[in-house]
């Protein structure tokens, strides 16, 4: 029987879904040649810790949303995944939601994962825009973990976007630890889907090129090793996940609970 935990947080994983079928997993993603094992083990590492990211594509149907919510899905366990609608995200900004995590001013705050299913401004669930976007992005301040995706190609085109268009503090940008750009090629049944640049920010500074497939960014090698030790398990736990048939998202996430509860207990 499926937990209860995994349960709700898959739930809230197939309200991305806008195109029918099952969601895919990261591995799904790897199978299918949109991550590449070293990266996928990295971005797991980063983003089980906590780690804010966005998504880029500018061209409708990239897969930015399935990259998004296969990334999600390896959020930590403790943390509950909110659709970001201008209501939740209002709502969030007037009430501090009590948890265990201690702040530096003494309070205590629940931390939770705001999903922003795309940064534009349609009249659809959990888009947003103008001064939504900005409330949205400044949740960061707070503790919480942001992910989105938007269309734009390349880290300037979203910083122009969102920092520009919506005025959105360059600080609470730089608060996106990872931005990553899927690459498209092809029509239909015979498209090509990978993430061709991956960005990152300690959180504070601007953003740094790291992963590019065409210069094979030496950044990425340097920060794999910065993180070693948990580099090293995810990469292991994605082996061994692809080696032994695991798809579902749904036996992602319980895997990936089991995997970190034997981390920690190490």
């Amino acid at each position: 029987m499926l937990d209860s935990r995994v349960a709700r947080h898959c739930a809230e994983l197939n309200r991305c879904n806008q195109r029918g079928g099952r969601m895919l997993s990261i591995f799904d993603l790897l199978e299918a040649g949109t991550l590449d094992l070293d990266l996928a083990a990295y971005l797991m590492a980063r983003i089980t810790e906590g780690a804010s990211f966005m998504v880029g594509a500018r061209p409708g149907g990239a897969g930015k949303t399935t990259v998004m919510c296969a990334l999600l899905n390896l959020i930590p366990p403790d943390c509950e995944i909110v659709a970001a609608t201008a209501a939740a995200v209002r709502d969030d900004s007037r009430t501090e939601r009590r948890n265990s995590r201690p702040r530096l001013d003494g309070t205590v705050a629940r931390r939770c994962c705001y999903v922003c299913h795309e940064i534009g401004s349609g009249p659809y669930f959990a888009y947003l825009w103008n001064s939504d976007l900005r409330a949205y992005c400044a949740l960061s301040t707070k503790g919480h973990i942001l992910a989105t995706n938007l269309h734009a190609d390349d880290l300037d085109e979203a910083r122009e976007q969102v920092c520009q268009e919506n005025r959105v503090p360059m600080s609470e940008f730089n608060a996106f630890h990872l931005a990553l750009f899927v690459r498209m090629e092809g029509r239909f049944s015979g498209s090509r889907r990978w993430v061709e640049k991956v960005y990152a920010s300690e959180g504070v500074s601007p953003h740094t090129l790291f992963f590019d497939t065409k210069i094979k960014a030496t950044h990425f090698r340097a920060a794999s090793e910065e993180i070693s030790t948990p580099f090293k398990r995810c990469r292991v736990f994605l082996e061994k996940g692809l080696q032994g048939g695991v798809r579902s998202i749904e036996d992602t996430r319980t895997k990936l609970i089991e995997f970190l509860s034997g981390s920690l207990a190490d």
